[in-house]
């Protein structure tokens, strides 16, 4: 079977985009495995609504690349519920470049070291 990569690298996506993009994820069956949106202005706002397709069960994104996307700690609270997420196929997440800080950091700590979480890569 084949996987599909999405690179939208610096393509002006903003958070109006991402509800699309979270259905997109939850098509059944999708070959999408990795999904880049780096250079991208997706703000907090955009992870949220990312995150509902990232939650989902038929979401198969193994690779998740979100760096400079202007994003707080305020994404690591929504990030750190995928990483919870029971049969998540989610294994990189790449969070270079953003101003997540120590709150955001601790925040995301709490999906990291859930028994759930499958993440083998983290940048």
């Amino acid at each position: 079977s084949t996987y599909l990569l999405s690179r939208l690298v610096d393509c002006k996506i903003t958070y109006e985009s991402c509800e699309t993009l979270a259905s997109a994820l939850q098509t059944p069956n999708s070959p999408l495995r990795e999904l880049d949106l780096r250079y991208n202005d997706l703000g907090d706002r955009g992870v949220e609504l990312l995150c509902v397709g990232l939650t989902s069960p038929l979401c198969n994104i193994q690779t998740l690349v979100l760096d400079h996307c202007k994003l707080t700690y305020e994404s690591c609270e929504t990030l750190a519920s995928v990483l919870q997420t029971p049969n998540s196929p989610l294994r990189e997440l790449d969070l270079r470049y953003n101003d997540l800080g120590d709150r955001g950091v601790e925040l995301l700590c709490v999906g990291l070291t859930s028994p759930l979480c499958n993440i083998q890569t983290l940048v």
